[in-house]
């Protein structure tokens, strides 16, 4: 009886497998495997990038009598007619953008851009650039303000001549750096006595034959720095004088 029942014991596991031999184990079936998953990881942030600063923009227009209500007066030797604003931007001494204000003859216009176009890019730095009428008129208070400008009908510095600043064809550049200097070595301006010397190194300052120099020239516009005993470092004008 009991080899009958071994017998048994095996047909049935036959049948229960599918009819395929029985496998022996040698322990306890271990549970089935699941692959690892790595979960997905986003992509680092892209790193912040520097904005560029505006490119050089300047807009001329036509002026009106109020604009230039203490710069033009009657018997000036250009009419305020034939003067124009530009508006242009400039680099401060910040290091950043900003948008200032020159008059100027209307036939040096082309002359002017083209030098400040260089500057901006240059990103040489310009104090302030304000109509000298900010003022009322008065140069010493301008030029004590470190503001550059351009047209005031005024005479000449110690003379009964016209300025080329009455003409709208001289510019005065970061008066303050680059003071005007008599041939004894003095300016009219304590906030500029540490400038009168040339050459020196500077934000803002204009040395002999530099590139601001050399931007002014080549649209025929000479430097007060390069006059004899007195020297006017802050001053280009059309033609000299």
């Amino acid at each position: 009886m009991k080899r009958a029942a071994t017998l048994a014991v095996v047909v049935l596991a036959s049948v229960a497998c599918g009819g395929q031999d029985p496998v022996a184990s040698s322990g306890p079936v271990p549970p089935p495997t699941t692959q690892a998953t790595t979960p997905a990881t986003s992509a680092p942030p892209a790193s912040p990038t520097a904005t560029e600063p505006p490119e050089f923009t300047a807009e001329v227009s036509r002026l009106n009598r109020d604009q230039l209500r203490y710069s033009w007066r009657e018997g000036c030797p250009v009419h305020y007619r034939d003067l124009r604003l530009i508006t242009m931007t400039y680099w401060g001494f910040d290091d950043r953008p900003h948008t200032g204000e020159l008059v100027v003859r209307k036939t040096v216009t082309d002359d002017v851009i083209t030098v400040f176009r260089k500057l901006y890019d240059w990103r040489w730095p310009i104090r302030r650039m304000e109509l000298v009428d900010v003022y009322k008129g008065d140069d010493f208070d301008s030029i004590d303000a470190d503001n550059t400008s351009a047209f005031n009908c005024r005479r000449a510095t110690g003379s009964s001549n016209w300025s080329n600043h009455a003409y709208g064809e001289a510019i005065d550049l970061n008066p303050r750096e680059n003071p005007y200097v008599t041939a004894s070595g003095d300016t009219a301006h304590a906030n500029a006595e540490k400038y009168t010397e040339r050459p020196m190194k500077g934000k803002g300052v204009i040395n002999p034959g530099d590139k601001v120099v050399r931007a002014f020239q080549q649209v025929g516009w000479e430097w007060g720095g390069d006059w004899s005993g007195t020297k006017d470092y802050q001053h280009f004008s059309k033609g000299g004088g």
